[in-house]
């Protein structure tokens, strides 16, 4: 079963996702909060697999509130609930420790589908969103050199495949431009987010731009 906890100010936009989690086999909601500070407390009470959260609420904002969950230990993923495509506020969520985002306007199927892969430690955005998310948030601060010394604990391979993680490349895209098998990109993709603490894909591309690796376009 996967445990769910919904965050959010609204109490309609609760009260639909709560129906159709509850409706949704494999779904338990483990608990409601409205503000940042109750998610931040319910989560360590509750210790749900996902976090439905949103971004914009009084007091303690969601993004806040991920950074702390996401801090508290790696049991516990967040998905984040926006209204818009590109919300200001989802790079710094995702820097904050979310696996994802979604579009609160997405159908049923894509919410159940985002919970659980989040719930897997997959990620639930999009490689191509991806690269679109990184370059509009991080064309105005370059990336400093590398100095991350976890940089030092990759192969050769490996940090070739962190480089095209960061560029947005699928594994099935990595294994073309290699020659290599998915399987094989897979194992490399592993190895490469267990090396660097990566939660998932989406930190793999926050740390690959951070550390260089991974130019925005200008």
């Amino acid at each position: 079963m996967t445990t769910v906890l919904i965050v959010d100010d609204q109490p309609l936009q609760r009260l639909g996702f709560k129906m159709l989690l509850d409706g949704t086999p494999g779904m338990i909601v483990v608990g409601e909060a409205s503000a940042g500070a109750e998610a931040v407390r319910m989560a360590d009470q509750t210790r749900p697999d996902v976090v439905l959260m949103d971004v914009r609420m009084p007091g303690m904002d969601g993004i806040e509130a991920t950074r702390r969950i996401t801090a508290a230990g790696p049991r516990t993923h967040v998905l984040i609930l926006t209204t818009f495509d590109l919300d200001e506020y989802v790079y710094d969520g995702l820097r904050a420790g979310a696996s994802g985002f979604l579009l609160k306007d997405a159908r049923p199927e894509e919410l159940i589908a985002g919970i659980r892969a989040v719930a897997s430690g997959d990620s639930v955005v999009a490689p191509s969103l991806t690269r679109k998310l990184m370059d509009a948030y991080l064309h105005d601060s370059p990336p400093v050199a590398p100095v991350d010394p976890r940089l030092a604990t990759l192969s050769d391979r490996e940090r070739e495949v962190l480089e095209a993680i960061g560029q947005g490349a699928t594994n099935t895209e990595i294994a073309q431009r290699f020659t290599l098998t998915e399987s094989t990109v897979k194992k490399h993709v592993g190895r490469v987010l267990a090396k660097i603490g990566a939660r998932d894909r989406i930190q793999a591309v926050i740390f690959a731009y951070d550390n260089g690796l991974v130019q925005p376009r200008p």
